[in-house]
Protein backbone atom coordinates (compact mmCIF):
# COMPACT_ATOMS: atom_id res chain seq x y z
CA UNK A 1 0.00 0.00 0.00
CA UNK A 2 1.37 3.38 -0.98
CA UNK A 3 2.18 5.94 1.68
CA UNK A 4 1.56 9.65 1.21
CA UNK A 5 3.58 12.17 3.17
CA UNK A 6 0.77 14.47 4.30
CA UNK A 7 -1.64 11.66 5.16
CA UNK A 8 1.04 9.92 7.17
CA UNK A 9 1.55 12.86 9.55
CA UNK A 10 0.45 11.91 13.08
CA UNK A 11 0.95 13.45 16.49
CA UNK A 12 3.51 10.75 17.22
CA UNK A 13 5.57 12.13 14.33
CA UNK A 14 6.13 15.62 15.69
CA UNK A 15 9.83 15.03 15.02
CA UNK A 16 9.01 15.82 11.37
CA UNK A 17 8.91 19.45 12.44
CA UNK A 18 12.69 19.34 12.61
CA UNK A 19 12.85 18.25 8.97
CA UNK A 20 10.51 21.10 8.03
CA UNK A 21 12.66 23.55 9.97
CA UNK A 22 15.70 22.13 8.17
CA UNK A 23 14.14 22.96 4.79
CA UNK A 24 13.55 26.54 5.88
CA UNK A 25 17.00 26.97 7.45
CA UNK A 26 18.72 25.77 4.28
CA UNK A 27 16.73 28.22 2.18
CA UNK A 28 17.09 31.21 4.49
CA UNK A 29 20.84 30.63 4.75
CA UNK A 30 21.49 30.48 1.00
CA UNK A 31 18.81 32.42 -0.88
CA UNK A 32 19.76 35.99 0.16
CA UNK A 33 23.00 35.52 -1.81
CA UNK A 34 20.95 35.42 -5.03
CA UNK A 35 19.05 38.71 -4.68
CA UNK A 36 17.89 40.22 -7.03
CA UNK A 37 16.39 37.16 -8.66
CA UNK A 38 13.73 36.14 -11.14
CA UNK A 39 11.82 32.89 -10.67
CA UNK A 40 11.20 30.71 -13.73
CA UNK A 41 8.38 28.17 -13.90
CA UNK A 42 7.38 25.78 -16.66
CA UNK A 43 7.23 22.20 -17.83
CA UNK A 44 9.88 19.69 -16.86
CA UNK A 45 9.06 17.76 -20.04
CA UNK A 46 10.36 20.08 -22.75
CA UNK A 47 13.74 19.29 -24.26
CA UNK A 48 16.65 21.26 -25.67
CA UNK A 49 15.60 22.61 -29.06
CA UNK A 50 11.96 23.09 -28.07
CA UNK A 51 10.92 26.71 -28.68
CA UNK A 52 9.96 27.23 -25.04
CA UNK A 53 13.18 25.69 -23.76
CA UNK A 54 15.22 27.96 -26.01
CA UNK A 55 13.15 31.02 -25.07
CA UNK A 56 13.69 30.33 -21.36
CA UNK A 57 17.38 29.81 -21.96
CA UNK A 58 17.71 33.09 -23.88
CA UNK A 59 15.62 35.08 -21.40
CA UNK A 60 17.63 33.88 -18.42
CA UNK A 61 20.82 34.79 -20.26
CA UNK A 62 19.51 38.31 -20.90
CA UNK A 63 18.44 38.72 -17.28
CA UNK A 64 21.76 37.41 -15.99
CA UNK A 65 23.53 40.02 -18.10
CA UNK A 66 21.38 42.65 -16.37
CA UNK A 67 22.53 41.45 -12.96
CA UNK A 68 19.64 39.17 -11.97
CA UNK A 69 20.02 35.68 -10.60
CA UNK A 70 17.62 32.98 -11.75
CA UNK A 71 15.61 30.72 -9.44
CA UNK A 72 14.21 27.45 -10.80
CA UNK A 73 12.95 24.15 -9.49
CA UNK A 74 16.33 22.65 -10.27
CA UNK A 75 15.14 19.85 -12.55
CA UNK A 76 14.91 19.31 -16.32
CA UNK A 77 12.96 21.17 -19.00
CA UNK A 78 12.28 24.87 -18.42
CA UNK A 79 14.13 24.61 -15.11
CA UNK A 80 17.27 23.39 -16.84
CA UNK A 81 16.93 26.07 -19.52
CA UNK A 82 16.72 28.79 -16.86
CA UNK A 83 19.80 27.62 -14.99
CA UNK A 84 21.67 27.02 -18.23
CA UNK A 85 20.95 30.45 -19.68
CA UNK A 86 22.06 32.15 -16.48
CA UNK A 87 25.37 30.31 -16.61
CA UNK A 88 25.84 31.20 -20.29
CA UNK A 89 25.11 34.84 -19.46
CA UNK A 90 27.83 34.91 -16.81
CA UNK A 91 25.30 35.01 -13.98
CA UNK A 92 24.28 32.86 -11.05
CA UNK A 93 21.29 30.66 -10.43
CA UNK A 94 19.83 28.39 -7.79
CA UNK A 95 17.89 25.18 -8.28
CA UNK A 96 15.33 24.35 -5.60
CA UNK A 97 15.02 20.62 -6.13
CA UNK A 98 12.21 18.58 -4.59
CA UNK A 99 12.31 14.97 -3.45
CA UNK A 100 9.67 13.06 -5.45
CA UNK A 101 8.61 9.38 -5.69
CA UNK A 102 9.89 9.41 -9.29
CA UNK A 103 13.22 11.00 -8.46
CA UNK A 104 13.86 14.37 -10.08
CA UNK A 105 17.54 14.62 -10.90
CA UNK A 106 19.02 18.12 -10.48
CA UNK A 107 20.27 19.63 -13.71
CA UNK A 108 24.01 20.41 -13.86
CA UNK A 109 23.76 24.14 -14.60
CA UNK A 110 22.64 25.67 -11.30
CA UNK A 111 25.28 27.50 -9.28
CA UNK A 112 23.76 26.03 -6.11
CA UNK A 113 21.20 23.25 -5.70
CA UNK A 114 19.08 22.95 -2.56
CA UNK A 115 17.07 19.80 -1.90
CA UNK A 116 13.65 20.12 -0.26
CA UNK A 117 11.39 17.51 1.28
CA UNK A 118 8.32 19.72 1.46
CA UNK A 119 6.64 21.66 -1.35
CA UNK A 120 5.38 24.41 0.96
CA UNK A 121 8.87 25.25 2.25
CA UNK A 122 10.20 25.27 -1.30
CA UNK A 123 7.40 27.59 -2.41
CA UNK A 124 8.30 30.10 0.28
CA UNK A 125 11.77 30.37 -1.27
CA UNK A 126 10.36 30.90 -4.76
CA UNK A 127 8.13 33.70 -3.48
CA UNK A 128 10.20 35.41 -0.82
CA UNK A 129 13.29 35.99 -2.94
CA UNK A 130 11.68 36.79 -6.30
CA UNK A 131 11.76 40.16 -8.01
CA UNK A 132 9.48 38.78 -10.73
CA UNK A 133 7.96 35.55 -12.03
CA UNK A 134 8.10 34.33 -15.61
CA UNK A 135 5.86 31.36 -16.31
CA UNK A 136 6.43 29.30 -19.43
CA UNK A 137 3.94 26.66 -20.58
CA UNK A 138 3.61 23.85 -18.09
CA UNK A 139 1.27 21.45 -16.35
CA UNK A 140 -0.45 21.24 -12.98
CA UNK A 141 2.64 22.39 -11.08
CA UNK A 142 2.98 25.54 -13.17
CA UNK A 143 -0.74 26.30 -12.87
CA UNK A 144 -0.56 25.77 -9.11
CA UNK A 145 2.36 28.14 -8.75
CA UNK A 146 0.62 30.74 -10.94
CA UNK A 147 -2.69 30.74 -9.07
CA UNK A 148 -1.23 30.42 -5.57
CA UNK A 149 1.02 33.41 -6.14
CA UNK A 150 -1.92 35.44 -7.46
CA UNK A 151 -3.85 34.61 -4.27
CA UNK A 152 -0.92 35.62 -2.04
CA UNK A 153 -0.58 38.97 -3.81
CA UNK A 154 -4.35 39.50 -3.99
CA UNK A 155 -4.67 38.94 -0.22
CA UNK A 156 -1.57 41.06 0.52
CA UNK A 157 0.35 38.17 2.03
CA UNK A 158 3.11 38.69 -0.55
CA UNK A 159 4.68 41.81 -1.99
CA UNK A 160 3.42 42.55 -5.51
CA UNK A 161 5.83 41.97 -8.39
CA UNK A 162 5.52 41.30 -12.14
CA UNK A 163 3.94 37.96 -13.04
CA UNK A 164 4.54 37.38 -16.74
CA UNK A 165 3.13 34.56 -18.85
CA UNK A 166 5.32 33.73 -21.83
CA UNK A 167 3.67 32.03 -24.81
CA UNK A 168 0.35 33.62 -25.74
CA UNK A 169 -0.70 30.67 -27.89
CA UNK A 170 -0.53 28.50 -24.77
CA UNK A 171 -1.95 30.92 -22.19
CA UNK A 172 -4.62 32.83 -24.14
CA UNK A 173 -7.33 30.22 -23.55
CA UNK A 174 -6.84 30.32 -19.77
CA UNK A 175 -6.66 34.11 -19.70
CA UNK A 176 -9.83 34.39 -21.83
CA UNK A 177 -11.66 32.07 -19.41
CA UNK A 178 -10.49 34.10 -16.41
CA UNK A 179 -11.67 37.30 -18.08
CA UNK A 180 -14.96 36.07 -19.54
CA UNK A 181 -16.04 33.76 -16.73
CA UNK A 182 -14.24 34.54 -13.47
CA UNK A 183 -14.05 38.32 -13.89
CA UNK A 184 -17.46 38.62 -15.58
CA UNK A 185 -19.07 36.80 -12.64
CA UNK A 186 -17.26 39.20 -10.28
CA UNK A 187 -15.37 36.42 -8.53
CA UNK A 188 -12.30 38.64 -8.98
CA UNK A 189 -11.99 42.39 -9.47
CA UNK A 190 -10.51 44.38 -12.34
CA UNK A 191 -7.45 44.98 -10.17
CA UNK A 192 -7.05 41.24 -9.58
CA UNK A 193 -7.13 40.62 -13.33
CA UNK A 194 -4.28 43.10 -13.76
CA UNK A 195 -1.96 41.19 -11.43
CA UNK A 196 -0.43 39.32 -14.39
CA UNK A 197 0.35 39.98 -18.04
CA UNK A 198 1.25 38.07 -21.23
CA UNK A 199 4.26 38.76 -23.42
CA UNK A 200 5.93 36.93 -26.29
CA UNK A 201 8.78 39.44 -26.49
CA UNK A 202 11.86 38.53 -24.46
CA UNK A 203 13.28 42.05 -24.55
CA UNK A 204 9.95 43.45 -23.37
CA UNK A 205 9.98 41.01 -20.45
CA UNK A 206 13.49 42.08 -19.50
CA UNK A 207 12.42 45.73 -19.70
CA UNK A 208 9.36 45.12 -17.49
CA UNK A 209 11.48 43.44 -14.82
CA UNK A 210 14.33 45.96 -14.92
CA UNK A 211 11.95 48.91 -14.74
CA UNK A 212 10.02 47.39 -11.86
CA UNK A 213 13.22 46.77 -9.95
CA UNK A 214 14.49 50.27 -10.70
CA UNK A 215 11.27 51.77 -9.41
CA UNK A 216 11.03 49.73 -6.23
CA UNK A 217 14.64 48.97 -5.33
CA UNK A 218 16.62 51.90 -6.76
CA UNK A 219 18.36 49.68 -9.29
CA UNK A 220 20.19 51.61 -12.00
CA UNK A 221 19.22 50.60 -15.53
Amino acid sequence: MEKYMINELRKEEAWRLFRIIGDFVDGFEVMPEFIPAVTFYGSARVKEGDKYYEAARELSKKLAQKGFSIITGGGPGIMEAGNRGAKEGGGRSVGLNINLPMEQEPNPYATVTLNFRYFFARKVMFNKYATAYVLFPGGYGTLDEFTETLVLIQTKKLKPFPIILYGSEYWNGLVKWIEEVVLKNEFISDEDFKLFQISDDLDEIVDIIVRFYAQHYEYEI
